[in-house]
Parts: C-alpha cells; sequence; structure tokens
C-alpha cells in the first residue's frame, strides 16, 4: 500500500493467493532491515528465502501451505509467483530508483554471478553447472531453481540473468544463487540521489 514515509512512498507489497493446491501470503518491504519470517513446509527453499530477505535487507514475511502430500512443486511455484507479484507491486512506479545493478557471491567453491534490469519487461537468463545433484533435503529438486527463478521474474516483469560458472555442491550453487539475486535485488531498488523519475528514455517502466 501507498503511504507517506518522509517525502518517499513505503515501499511494500502483500499478495494472498489461493488455489486449490496452495494458500500462500507474501509481505515484502524494500525498505527494511533483513527481518525474516518464513514458513513455505519446504525446509531448503525456507532456508533460500532467509537468504533473499537478508541478504536483501527486505522485510519479508512469506507463509505458505500447500500440497506436500504429493510433492513440494506447488508450493513452491505458488510462493515464487506470489513473491514476484509483492515485489512489483512494492516497486511502484520506481522513480528515482537505480534500476540496474549486478552480484557476483563467493559460497566455498562456487561463484553465482546475477545481473538484473528492474525493466517491466520479464526475461530470464539461466546456467548452472551440469550434473548438480537432483535433491537438496527429502524434499527440492534442484530444477526447481530455474523455475523459482521463470515465475518470480515473470510476476515481477524484471529482467534477470543468472551464471554459475563453476561450482560442485548442490546445496552452495543454489544458496550461491539466492545470495547473489538478493545483492543485485537490493542495489537495483536503490534510490539514486542523482536519478529524477523513472530511470529510462520512455518515462515508464
Amino acid at each position: 500500500m501507498s503511504t507517506s514515509r518522509g517525502e518517499q512512498r513505503m515501499r511494500t507489497g502483500r499478495v494472498e493467493r489461493g488455489t486449490k493446491e496452495t494458500q500462500v501470503v507474501v509481505e515484502i518491504d524494500l525498505d527494511g532491515t533483513g527481518r525474516v519470517d518464513v514458513a513455505t513446509g519446504v525446509g531448503f527453499f525456507d532456508h533460500m528465502l532467509t537468504q533473499l530477505g537478508k541478504h536483501g535487507s527486505f522485510d519479508l514475511t512469506v507463509k505458505t501451505a500447500g500440497d506436500l502430500h504429493i510433492d513440494s512443486h506447488h508450493t513452491i511455484e505458488d510462493t515464487a509467483i506470489a513473491l514476484g507479484q509483492a515485489f512489483r507491486e512494492a516497486m511502484g512506479d520506481k522513480s528515482g530508483i537505480r534500476r540496474f545493478a549486478d552480484a557476483s557471491v563467493p559460497l566455498d567453491e562456487t561463484l553465482a554471478q546475477v545481473t538484473v534490469d528492474l525493466s517491466g519487461r520479464p526475461y530470464l537468463v539461466h546456467t548452472e553447472p551440469e550434473g548438480i545433484a537432483p535433491m537438496i533435503g527429502p524434499d527440492y529438486d534442484t530444477t526447481m531453481t530455474r523455475h523459482i527463478f521463470e515465475a518470480f521474474v515473470f510476476n515481477a516483469a524484471i529482467c534477470l540473468h543468472v551464471h554459475v560458472p563453476y561450482g560442485r555442491n548442490a546445496h552452495h550453487i543454489v544458496e550461491a544463487q539466492f545470495k547473489a539475486l538478493a545483492r543485485a535485488l537490493r542495489d537495483a531498488v536503490a534510490h539514486d540521489p542523482r536519478a529524477h523519475g523513472i530511470p529510462s528514455t520512455k518515462g515508464a517502466l
């Protein structure tokens, strides 16, 4: 909801998404301090969302109840959709932001590189090492990482490039991506003191 914070709009978003498969509530404050309250029922995914909030300095609340008796796919997918929608709502018209940002994050043997453009046009490029272990823990399918980013990008309407040139451990490979994404988003949504209005020659993003 748009309310005043000094001269600046409060950059918050809240989305409730309900289907026959899941019930999701996501709240995000782009100008938070990294307070996170996450519960999806999928332990490793909770861990990744915690990285996103903490390293992005976003206050993030995620509550998902899904059909985990089938598998974790719907729970993870629908949470990513709602997260993207909440992020888009929180950005508002994007006036005065940096818009572009990148981050490289190492995690032991792994390196993740992320570049983002809050462009209003969804596009994802995603590469990671071949042969990554198929599962992390009992309920996180590692093919879901790309799918999470696809759902987030489409619903947030941003352009995102994620590249992991090397890494061995699946946990490290995925976690480094979320940490790098968090840092890039944090910088991209930051207020640019030299910018005035929408950061586009089109006049809209």
